[in-house]
């Protein structure tokens, strides 16, 4: 199954946010070596570094990131994509975008902490550790 990340499962293991980062480490770590499964947003490394870089130091916020291309992909929109996006019936229009990634890279699930905006997504949200239960599952 395809799985799109979303930004604040990154930012969880990034700044070790209790409880969630060891969850969001879990979901990772099953996805790095199945590549081609785990995707991002484009808006989701520059959403990170924006909030991640301050408590982390850009060079190392940075390095992160492009740690994480070893096996997260990014999803490749368009501006039709961005259109569709802008269309959605969702109240937070960041997490609209992150609709229409998934949808790019073909994802089955989205990844992310915050179901409550994803309630009305196309594409089915789900916490990591239910996700990765359901994948470990499968």
């Amino acid at each position: 199954m395809i799985v799109l990340v979303d930004t604040d499962i990154l930012i969880d293991l990034a700044l070790d946010r209790k409880p969630f980062s060891e969850p969001a480490g879990q979901l990772l770590d099953y996805l790095e070596p199945r590549p081609g499964q785990a995707f991002a947003a484009w808006h989701s490394f520059s959403n990170f570094f924006y909030l991640v870089a301050p408590t982390r130091g850009k060079k190392q916020t940075r390095s992160f990131l492009l740690e994480l291309t070893r096996f997260l992909r990014v999803a490749e929109t368009t501006t039709e994509s961005l259109v569709y996006a802008g269309n959605l019936d969702l109240p937070d229009f960041e997490d609209a975008m992150q609709v229409s990634a998934a949808i790019a890279c073909q994802a089955g699930v989205i990844a992310t902490r915050n179901l409550r905006h994803y309630a009305r997504s196309p594409v089915q949200a789900m916490e990591p550790q239910a996700l990765l239960k359901k994948l470990l599952s499968s």
